[in-house]
C-alpha cells in the first residue's frame, strides 16, 4: 500500500509528512482547501509530467517522495521492491530540471511511471466524464480482458504495420509518371557521380598527408639534408663524435666496471644515430618537388569535398549514399516488376488479416460478454439493479474495403450500451446517462478491473460528483467493500461516504506569518474521536447538535460495514 508521502514546496505546500492507513482513506476539507493538489503532488512524484508552476512561490525546488510498503511477490516489479519496499522521488528545480529516482537510483520518468502502474491506479475527479467518451471503452475492456485480448491486439498491430508498410512501398512505386522519370534522372546522375570518383575508405587523410609532403617539399629536402650533414658530412660529424665517445668510455670500463652501463647508453644512441641517419636517407630519396602530382592530390581533395558537401560528411557516408541511390535506382528500374509482386504481398497480408480479425473481435465480444456481467453486477450492489449495461464489440471491416483506415477502425469501435430504466431500449451511454449515474458507472467499472487485475492502491478524486443523500451511502459502502481487497484514497465531499472510511485525513488551508509577510499554506491532519465527528457534522451542515449526531450514527454505519 501507499505508506507514506513527503512534499517540500510544491504549490500551497511548504512541508508535509502524511501516512496512509491500510483499508479505506478519505480526504476531506473545504471546496479549494488543497485536496486535489495532495493528489497532483502525489502523481508527481510517481513520474507524471509536471512544469516549474508547481513550485512554492519563492522555492528553488520542489521535492516529493512517496512510499510504498508491504509489496509482496511481483514478477513485473523484479528488482525495484527492496525489503517489500518502493521509495518513489521526485525533484524539480525552478530551472526547469526534473529527476525522477527508484530506491535512489536515477531513472527516467517513464520508467517511473511504469512501476508506479503496478501500484497504483489514479481517478481524476473529472475521468469519470471520459466514459462518456467511446474512445475509453475499447481501453478499459481490453485492460479488463488482459492477455487474451492484449496479446492478440498486438499480433494484429504487427500484422497491420506489415500491411501498411507493403501499401506505403506499392504506393511510391505507383507515383505519377513525372516524378518516377525525375527520380529516375537524379538517381542515376548521383550513382553515376559517386561511381566515378571510385572513392576508398581512408583516401582523403593519406591524400592530406601526401599534400602536406609535396606542398613543403623544398623545406623538407633542406631540413633532412642539414641534419645528415651532422651526422655524416663535414670535418667532424656527429656519428664521428659518438664513436669515440663509446671507445673511450669502453677503455675507461676496463678500468672501473661503473663505467661499462654509460658505455652502454652511448651505443645505444650511437646505434639509434645510425638507424636515424639510414632512414633519413631512404626519406631524402623519395622526396622530390613534383608540381603535376600536387595539382592531381588537390584536384582529388577538392572533388571529395564536393561530393561531401552533397552526400555526406564522411567518405563512408558517400559511399554508404551511393549504395542507397543505386539500390533505389534498381527498384525504379525494375518498378513494373516489384509493383506486380508488391501487389501479390498487399493482397495475401489483406486475406491474412481478414482472416485473423474475425478472431480476435470474437475474443472481444466474448470478453465484453463477461466484463458488462460482471459490471452489472457491482451497478446492483450501487442500486442500479434496474439498469442493463451491455458491450457492442462490431465485425471489423475487411482491410481491402477500407485501405486507409487504421488498425483500431477495421477493427472497430468498442461502445458501452445503457438502459437507465426497464422498457427503455438500450443507447449510447453519453446519450442516457446522468452525472451521478456516470460517477456509479465509472466505480463499477474500476471495481470490475479491480476484481480482474488488482492494483495494491486505488485513488479516487471526487468520484460523487451528482451523487447525494441515500446514493453517497451507497458509494460509500462500495468503497468501503473494494478497500477490502484494496487500499483506496477517496477525495470526498459526501460526508456518507467519509464515515466508511478506516482513515479519516483533514486537509485545511491556512494563513501563516514569516519575516513579516503572510502566506497561504496548505495543512493535513488524521482526525480521530470527536475530531471527526466535528469534520462530519460541519460536511452535514445543518444545526450543530442534529449535525452531530448524524455524524456518529454515519461512523457507527461504517463500523458495521467494515467491521471494525
Amino acid at each position: 500500500m501507499l505508506a507514506e508521502l513527503t512534499i517540500e514546496d510544491f504549490a500551497l505546500f511548504d512541508r508535509l509528512s502524511l501516512h496512509f492507513g491500510p483499508g479505506f482513506n478519505v480526504l476531506t476539507g473545504e471546496t479549494g482547501a488543497g485536496k486535489s493538489i495532495l493528489i497532483d503532488a502525489l502523481t508527481a512524484g510517481l513520474g507524471d509530467r509536471k512544469s516549474v508552476s508547481v513550485l512554492r512561490p519563492g522555492a528553488e525546488r520542489t521535492r516529493v517522495e512517496a512510499v510504498f510498503d508491504g509489496i509482496g511477490d511481483q514478477e513485473a516489479l523484479g528488482e525495484w521492491a527492496e525489503d517489500g519496499q518502493i521509495l518513489f522521488t521526485r525533484e524539480i528545480t525552478a530551472n526547469g530540471r526534473s529527476t525522477c529516482r527508484l530506491n535512489g537510483r536515477l531513472g527516467p520518468a517513464s520508467l517511473v511511471r511504469q512501476v508506479a502502474s503496478l501500484l497504483l491506479d489514479v481517478h481524476g475527479q473529472h475521468e469519470h466524464q471520459s466514459l462518456l467518451s467511446t474512445e475509453r471503452h475499447g481501453e478499459f475492456l481490453n485492460a479488463w480482458a488482459g492477455a487474451e485480448v492484449t496479446d492478440l491486439l498486438a499480433q494484429g498491430e504487427r500484422k497491420y504495420d506489415g500491411l501498411r508498410s507493403l501499401r506505403e512501398e506499392l504506393r511510391r512505386l505507383r507515383g505519377d509518371d513525372r516524378d518516377r522519370a525525375q527520380r529516375l534522372d537524379l538517381y542515376r546522375f548521383q550513382a553515376q557521380e559517386i561511381q566515378e570518383a571510385a572513392l576508398e575508405a581512408g583516401e582523403e587523410e593519406v591524400l592530406r598527408g601526401e599534400l602536406n609532403r609535396l606542398a613543403n617539399a623544398e623545406r623538407l629536402m633542406a631540413g633532412v639534408a642539414s641534419v645528415a650533414e651532422r651526422l655524416s658530412r663535414g670535418e667532424v660529424t656527429a656519428l664521428e663524435l659518438l664513436g669515440s665517445a663509446v671507445a673511450e668510455l669502453e677503455a675507461l670500463s676496463e678500468l672501473d666496471s661503473g663505467m661499462a652501463p654509460v658505455a652502454e647508453t652511448l651505443r645505444g644512441a650511437l646505434a639509434g644515430a645510425e638507424d636515424a641517419l639510414h632512414t633519413l636517407r631512404g626519406y631524402e630519396e623519395g622526396l622530390e618537388h613534383n608540381p603535376e602530382r600536387l595539382e592531381q592530390v588537390q584536384e582529388r581533395l577538392e572533388l571529395i569535398r564536393q561530393l561531401k558537401r552533397k552526400y555526406g560528411d564522411t567518405i563512408a557516408e558517400i559511399i554508404a549514399h551511393g549504395e542507397s541511390v543505386a539500390a533505389e535506382l534498381d527498384s525504379l528500374e525494375h518498378g513494373e516488376e516489384r509493383a506486380e509482386e508488391l501487389e501479390q504481398q498487399v493482397a495475401k497480408a489483406e486475406a491474412g488479416l481478414d482472416r485473423f480479425l474475425p478472431r480476435l473481435a470474437k475474443q472481444r465480444r466474448q470478453a465484453g460478454k463477461r466484463f458488462a456481467s460482471a459490471v452489472s453486477g457491482h451497478l446492483a450492489d450501487l442500486g442500479m439493479g434496474g439498469v442493463r449495461f451491455e458491450v457492442e464489440a462490431p465485425e471489423p471491416r475487411r482491410a481491402a474495403d477500407a485501405p486507409q483506415a487504421s488498425f483500431a477502425g477495421l477493427l472497430g469501435r468498442v461502445q458501452f450500451l445503457l438502459a437507465a430504466n426497464p422498457g427503455q431500449p438500450l443507447q449510447p451511454l453519453a446519450r442516457v446517462a446522468s452525472g451521478g449515474e456516470t460517477s456509479r458507472v465509472m466505480l463499477a467499472i474500476k471495481c470490475a478491473l479491480a476484481d480482474a487485475n488488482p492494483v495494491p492502491t486505488l485513488i479516487f478524486d471526487e468520484i460523487d460528483a451528482g451523487v447525494g443523500g441515500h446514493m453517497g451511502m451507497v458509494l460509500g459502502e462500495k468503497l468501503a467493500q473494494l478497500a477490502q481487497r484494496a487500499q483506496v484514497l477517496c477525495v470526498t465531499h459526501l460526508p456518507q461516504i467519509a464515515g466508511m472510511a478506516d482513515t479519516h485525513l483533514r486537509v485545511a488551508k491556512i494563513t501563516v506569518e514569516s519575516a513579516g509577510e503572510t502566506a497561504s499554506v496548505i495543512r493535513v491532519e488524521c482526525l480521530e474521536g470527536e475530531a471527526r465527528v466535528g469534520e462530519l457534522a460541519r460536511m452535514l451542515g445543518g444545526s450543530e447538535e442534529t449535525a452531530r449526531r448524524h455524524a456518529r450514527e454515519l461512523l457507527a454505519a461504517g463500523q458495521a460495514v467494515s467491521g471494525r
